[in-house]
């Protein structure tokens, strides 16, 4: 498995240090240049802004933590994209543990795949709370917990586990980096898992949904941003049709999910 993982890698990435920031120009390059990728990444950026506009109420700013490469602000000029280093294309260096803003200042906060690589979710979950708008609220695309993707996250990162039976909800600061030394289940563990003690521990935030997202046979096969891409960029029509086909699937198939989380109301904070 090494092997064909060291084969597949995108080239442009051997020897890099992702924990450094030079990570961020390479992946904004691949998901400029590949259609496929970005693509899928385009409709989890919509998805953020219809589930924000679908559940979310108040008047704020919105902000991107964990952006990295992400083209966010490309389609949606208004979001502050924001990452624990710093790159060209951010609006701010944050660390989404400690966020700089006003208290009841925010709207609505999305991460996409980031959230398993803060060390401290429940200080993510105090800055919320602190910073959110009554009624605002926070969009996370993680990594699933399916049956297909615990096989898959098992075996496609050596740098990152895929632990549904950790205790802490907290991870090794000491051996965690940007981009190293996650847990891929830290979604799983809290928002499924442990969401009793969520609810208890956050009496301010309520889960409002999850839900599987279903373009995982593109995310796939165009290699994502670390890998080579599988199929060139004419097969994409395939792999959609392959996708409608598959939806009834997508609880057992899916690689990505959606979880919102919603300030109540009635808040005391």
């Amino acid at each position: 498995m090494l092997g064909l993982r060291n084969m597949l890698t995108e080239p442009r990435l051997r020897g890099v240090d992702l924990e450094s920031d030079a990570r961020i120009p390479i992946h904004r390059q691949i998901l400029s240049e590949r259609k496929i990728i970005r693509d899928v990444f385009f409709e989890m950026y919509n998805l953020c802004i219809s589930l924000d506009e679908k559940y979310f109420t108040g008047s704020g700013r919105r902000v991107e933590v964990g952006a990295g490469g992400s083209l966010f602000k490309n389609a949606f000029p208004e979001i502050t994209t924001t990452d624990i280093v710093l790159a060209p294309n951010l609006d701010l260096v944050v660390d989404a543990q400690l966020l700089p803003f006003p208290d009841k200042s925010i709207r609505a906060v999305y991460g996409i795949n980031c959230f398993h690589h803060f060390p401290s979710p429940q200080k993510f979950f105090s800055e919320l709370d602190r910073v959110l708008v009554p009624g605002g609220g926070c969009v996370l695309i993680e990594p699933y917990y399916g049956p297909f993707a615990g096989f898959l996250w098992k075996r496609l990162f050596d740098t990152e586990r895929f632990d549904k039976d950790q205790l802490a909800w907290e991870g090794d600061a000491a051996t965690m980096g940007a981009m190293s030394g996650a847990n891929i289940a830290t979604s799983y563990i809290i928002f499924k898992r442990d969401r009793k003690l969520f609810e208890q521990r956050n009496p301010n935030l309520e889960i409002v949904i999850q839900e599987p997202i279903s373009n995982y046979v593109r995310y796939l096969m165009s290699g994502a941003l670390n890998f080579r891409p599988l199929v060139p960029t004419f097969m994409e029509p395939a792999l959609r049709f392959a996708e409608v086909c598959l939806r009834p699937l997508a609880g057992a198939l899916a690689i990505e999910y959606a979880t919102v989380l919603r300030k109540k109301q009635d808040s005391l904070h």
